[in-house]
């Protein structure tokens, strides 16, 4: 999901502008999800219903089935890897990835909705040209999702 104003291709850029779970500032990386609804929890976790954005599109990006992704094991994680703030070691994982550039495509698994799973794009890998974005549509958010049921 992206808001609209930066729909217009994917670049990593927005991600290298603070850092995040993933990656330092300054390195540029694409954050993905698997699926809709996990794209939407993703950001979702970060507003309230006062907050809550009507911009947003869903962006759906094919990646061909032969591309070779690198995963990440549970294992290859800190114990704390899912704190917030995010712990130093997934930065450092990510960074790592994208400067290696050995991959196209990082899978890793989600904080926010356990079992599911983030593909974070290195936008300098040269496989980055056999990836495409397919669709924009806008994405409301439903109300409810954020309402209190007290």
């Amino acid at each position: 999901m992206v808001r609209a104003a930066y729909a217009d291709g994917i670049s990593g850029k927005g991600a290298a502008i603070k850092g995040a779970r993933w990656n330092s500032q300054g390195i540029e990386m694409i954050y993905t999800a698997e699926n809709r609804s996990l794209a939407m929890a993703e950001v979702a976790v970060h507003f309230s219903l006062g907050t809550l954005p009507s911009d947003y599109r869903m962006m759906t990006i094919y990646i061909p089935n032969d591309l070779k992704f690198k995963n990440l094991s549970f294992s290859q994680l800190h114990e704390r890897w899912n704190d917030f703030p995010p712990h130093p070691s997934t930065k450092k994982l990510g960074d790592q990835f994208v400067l290696e550039n050995q991959y196209a495509v990082l899978r890793v698994p989600s904080v926010v909705v356990q079992g599911d799973f983030n593909l974070l794009i290195n936008p300098h890998h040269t496989d980055i040209e056999r990836l495409r974005v397919v669709e924009i549509v806008p994405f409301p958010f439903d109300r409810r999702i954020f309402q209190d049921v007290r």
